[in-house]
């Protein structure tokens, strides 16, 4: 009889049924465990297809006797929605292309190109992460008055085009790219940023698209930035818009829950369009291959 077919005759290792319950006890928790962080998605999304004196009713109604599609056309009507959105849409979209092309560019200078000190000025930039954006906000505050920013979307966006946590995530990723791929593009006669443009960008998907989504999400939900630096209200972003549409409408719960849950509508489309991405990044982030 040959190795082959002793090898097939060989009985195969039984699962432990123990092992199997305990992975479906483990699948079932993690499963109430996301249902139970959306809770608080769904009574917003119910609250705002109610009355106001219903989104408080005891006992509570998940399911409303009728739909109110109506209150999401009382909320355009009542503050400058649309405007809060285009501002916060020039805002993120600004923002998250100028930190990709940005972080993408020194990460490359730190993980592909050899200069003197460049580990030290690396760990310097990276190490501003542990400051609090308390020790320097007022600085910056003086900064974009003196150049006649203050009030404008301009502050905003060169403030954040910029980011310490942006070339730490590029250059780890960018770390896991053979070196050898680099030499070779130099040795055809590309420039560093014909190297950079043509065989790490292609590369580096998965993390551009975890940036973006970080980037994306951060900006369009800051509240404190446009809050110090804006004040007309033409100039105004969506989480300002929010606060302010909060203060006149304090009462209003069911058109409070219609406007906040529109502007998570952005946010998630960006993470459901990445998602794929997303996920590839943050596996592969920090490995070298």
């Amino acid at each position: 009889m040959s190795v082959a077919s002793t090898g097939a005759l060989r009985p195969k290792k039984s699962v432990s049924p123990w092992r199997t319950v305990g992975r479906a006890a483990l699948y079932a928790a993690l499963l109430g465990l996301a249902a139970f962080t959306l809770i608080p998605f769904v009574w917003m999304l119910s609250s705002s297809l109610k009355l106001d004196q219903e989104v408080f009713q005891y006992p509570m109604r998940w399911v409303p006797e009728t739909f109110h599609f109506e209150n999401y056309t009382l909320i355009w009507q009542r503050v400058s929605l649309l405007t809060y959105f285009k501002n916060t849409g020039i805002v993120a979209v600004a923002v998250t292309f100028m930190q990709i092309l940005t972080s993408s560019f020194a990460a490359y200078a730190f993980a592909k190109i050899n200069f003197r000190g460049r580990d030290t000025l690396f760990l310097m930039y990276i190490g501003t992460i542990a400051v609090p954006w308390q020790a320097y906000m007022i600085p910056q505050f003086i900064q974009m008055r003196f150049l006649g920013l203050y009030d404008t979307l301009w502050a905003l966006i060169v403030l954040q085009s910029f980011s310490a946590f942006g070339v730490f995530l590029m250059r780890q990723f960018y770390l896991g790219i053979p070196n050898e791929l680099c030499e070779a593009a130099r040795i055809d006669g590309l420039s560093e940023y014909g190297t950079w443009w043509r065989i790490i960008l292609p590369l580096a998907r998965p993390a551009i698209a975890t940036l973006l989504i970080f980037t994306f999400v951060n900006t369009w939900n800051d509240y404190m930035g446009p809050l110090i630096y804006l004040t007309k209200d033409q100039n105004k972003t969506i989480q300002v818009g929010l606060r302010r549409f909060i203060q006149a409408y304090t009462s209003d719960y069911h058109l409070i829950m219609a406007a906040s849950l529109c502007s998570l509508i952005p946010v998630g489309v960006v993470f459901l369009f990445f998602q794929r991405y997303f996920i590839e990044g943050i596996a592969t982030t920090g490995l070298k291959g």
